[in-house]
């Protein structure tokens, strides 16, 4: 069989740019004529579109910088494998610093563009899916903080870890099998930093790049929902812009802009470490959990040791559970078919849920 017996894109001129040992050897201009046929409506909120592209560019300074911290992490040395990586290792404090900024970076990201894609209303039929796709991502970058702020093993990380620990023990039946399996026994130790490494590393990278993949293809299939204001515009008053290169080389600039801002943060305000954790010594004094978590802890203040017969971290999970379940089911509430006072309700909803979050981390983060 000679080689034009072979589909190429040879002589296609979407395809020019690429090399042509590429182009001799496969077909690739379907693939450029569908990304150029994509459009990203323009309109006064189009800056909202970049958030997704900010918050991937993040995962993989993540991925990059987590592999590089992977080759001189030792579990059964955390504290002192840290240390190591910080004094020892070449521009390690950089690489530590730059990977614990960009994943408080992206878990911000991630919320922003939550609630943009709420309040655009990007969620309605036909995106049920890509909403879905879009909570479990922020569910798993949740976990990223929890599994991977253990690792540095020094006394905030530690106490910390405990108390998020213990409030799973507040859950019926299966709280306390939860909790075992999260320590690896009855207290953190050595088990829980190889179960947390393990989780931190493989598995919840691995659920993070199916589920992202998911995420695009639902986006790359049903296109960049605009908002109703744009869809009632007459024709000739809508401004679309291409995919690619236009939208694509923008998000590029974004993501330069992004770079810049996290390299100043990781060099003017690099990630400390405190002392190794000591399971005998007391509890810091106003010990608290990372910012995405501060809203849920102050929350869980709130409530008294019992509220009736129920314990009150249980009805404060309750809470959250109930929230959460809404939360992902607002597609299915606020369906197209659905009365004009529910749409309002779930609008009011989410601008509660949203001052909710700023108010009680707000809260928390000044609290004593």
């Amino acid at each position: 069989m000679s080689q034009h017996d072979h589909p190429n894109s040879l002589n296609d001129p979407t395809t020019e740019f690429l090399p042509k040992f590429i182009r001799e050897r496969f077909d690739l201009g379907w693939i450029i004529a569908f990304f150029k046929h994509k459009q990203v409506p323009v309109h006064k909120h189009s800056v909202w579109y970049y958030m997704g592209g900010i918050a991937l560019f993040l995962f993989i300074v993540q991925v990059i910088t987590g592999i590089l911290l992977m080759v001189h992490y030792n579990a059964g040395e955390p504290h002192a494998s840290v240390m190591a990586i910080m004094s020892q290792v070449d521009f390690g404090w950089l690489i530590r610093s730059t990977h614990s900024w960009s994943a408080n970076l992206m878990v911000l990201v991630v919320f922003i563009h939550m609630f943009s894609t709420f309040f655009m209303k990007s969620y309605k039929y036909p995106r049920e899916m890509t909403w879905m796709t879009g909570f479990m991502l922020l569910a798993i970058c949740l976990g990223f903080g929890f599994s991977g702020y253990l690792l540095p093993w020094d006394q905030l990380a530690y106490f910390a870890t405990q108390i998020g620990i213990k409030t799973n023990e507040a859950i019926p039946v299966v709280g306390p099998f939860i909790a075992d399996m999260m320590r690896g026994g009855k207290e953190l130790g050595t088990q829980t930093i190889e179960r947390f490494f393990a989780l931190h590393v493989w598995v919840l990278p691995l659920m993070f790049i199916g589920i992202l993949g998911l995420h695009l293809l639902f986006i790359q299939l049903q296109g960049i929902h605009a908002p109703q204001f744009f869809e009632n515009l007459p024709a000739e008053k809508k401004k679309f812009m291409k995919f690619f290169p236009d939208f694509a080389i923008k998000d590029v600039y974004v993501w330069l802009l992004v770079m810049n801002f996290l390299g100043l943060l990781a060099v003017m305000f690099p990630w400390e470490l405190g002392k190794e954790a000591d399971p005998l010594a007391p509890a810091p004094i106003g010990i608290k959990p990372e910012w995405y978590f501060l809203a849920m802890f102050q929350v869980l203040k709130l409530f008294p040791p019992h509220v009736g017969p129920i314990e009150g971290e249980l009805v404060g999970i309750l809470l959250f559970s109930v929230v959460g379940v809404l939360w992902v089911a607002i597609p299915f509430i606020d369906s197209p078919n659905a009365p004009a006072w529910r749409s309002r309700a779930v609008y009011y909803f989410g601008i509660a849920l949203l001052a909710g979050i700023i108010v009680f981390t707000m809260w928390g983060h000044y609290s004593d």
